[in-house]
């Protein structure tokens, strides 16, 4: 019963999490200096008819890549938070709480013989305060897939490795997922390309 409680008591957080970043914008602070790697295999550059805004029909992911290949913003589930490379973004939550989300390094890989994209996101901290209520944890989050042939849609497989604990009166340290484990969540879904760079 106490697990139920606690667990119910998570979700409610992680919702108002949600609502709440999604109706205020957040500010942004300077993390420790992140890297967007891309890498392209084989000879030539990154295709530039990539570049845009592409956006999933499932779980609110959002990702901006432009003409070199490179990540500017990415719009992770958790919460809806736009993040950016190297910033530290804030957002005000319920109860007078804020929620603190630090991107790590980011990877675009592409091979062009099969038209094949992989995006790795890390968020490499997050701490979500409302009341009493905290969660915290990091995550790495790995899309891959086909890009179409026309370059306006992206079928990906989507595997995340989440690591958040929570913390309540009840239990202190309610560890919710592991990446220690190795198993990650799997899903697929679409992108598709909103805006042209």
């Amino acid at each position: 019963m106490g697990r139920v409680r606690l667990m119910n008591k998570v979700w409610v957080l992680l919702i108002c999490l949600t609502c709440v970043s999604a109706l205020l914008g957040g500010c942004h602070g300077f993390a420790k200096k992140s890297r967007v790697d891309v890498i392209v295999e084989g000879e030539g550059d990154f295709p530039e008819e990539l570049a845009g805004t592409w956006r999933a029909d499932k779980q609110g992911w959002e990702i901006v890549l432009e003409p070199d290949g490179k990540i500017s913003s990415a719009v992770i589930s958790l919460g809806r938070i736009r993040l950016e490379p190297g910033k530290t973004t804030k957002v005000p939550m319920i109860r007078d709480g804020e929620g603190i989300f630090t991107p790590g390094d980011w990877l675009v890989h592409y091979n062009p013989a099969n038209r094949e994209l992989t995006v790795k996101l890390t968020l490499e901290k997050f701490r979500a305060v409302s009341g009493d209520q905290i969660i915290e944890g990091k995550s790495t989050d790995v899309f891959a897939g086909p890009i179409s042939q026309d370059g306006k849609s992206w079928q990906v497989d989507w595997t995340g490795f989440p690591d958040y604990t929570a913390h309540t009166e009840e239990n202190p340290n309610f560890k919710l997922t592991s990446e220690e484990s190795g198993e990650g969540i799997a899903n697929s879904f679409i992108f598709e390309k909103i805006t042209q760079q």
